[in-house]
């Protein structure tokens, strides 16, 4: 009987952990990463601001570094006329599908000591993600239409 009961704890403890694809995506996300570009699938230039927080320009070629182990992060903007200061976040990566690959990325701005002020978060799409790049795809509405926003990074 004591075999039995260990076993079925066992078998608790493995199905309501994360998965086996969100576990292996933390050991691939963990570290310094550049955020190269962002695009958007609307025509023309538009004025993008990004996490609330500024516009897109400052956001290319800034410095991001994921922690997994407890789901933190800050990132650090680019460019002559941006805020240099860091920024942190908590973050989450939930499995969408187990079969096509598709992840949700949850991303809410903290202080250093990790509260958040507003409790907002960002859900996004995590599209890509490989041993050197990552993807990020946000909707958003412009207009009343949906628009997609691509975030691409490059590890570093």
């Amino acid at each position: 009987m004591k075999h039995f009961i260990t076993i079925l704890v066992a078998v608790c403890l493995l199905s309501c952990g994360t998965s086996k694809t969100v576990r292996e995506s933390k050991k691939v996300i963990k570290g310094n990463w550049v955020l190269t570009s962002v695009n958007s699938s609307a025509i023309g230039d538009l004025r993008i601001t990004l996490l609330n927080d500024t516009t897109k320009d400052c956001f290319e070629n800034s410095s991001w570094q994921f922690i997994p182990n407890n789901n933190t992060g800050l990132y650090t903007l680019s460019g002559t006329n941006c805020d240099m200061q860091d920024r942190y976040f908590v973050f989450t990566i939930d499995e969408v599908d187990e079969t096509t690959g598709l992840y949700d990325f949850l991303l809410k701005p903290t202080n250093e000591k990790g509260k958040s002020e507003t409790n907002v978060g960002f859900r996004m799409k995590l599209t890509s993600l490989t041993d050197t790049s990552m993807q990020w795809q946000q909707t958003v509405s412009l207009d009343g239409k949906p628009i997609q926003i691509n975030m691409n990074f490059t590890k570093i």
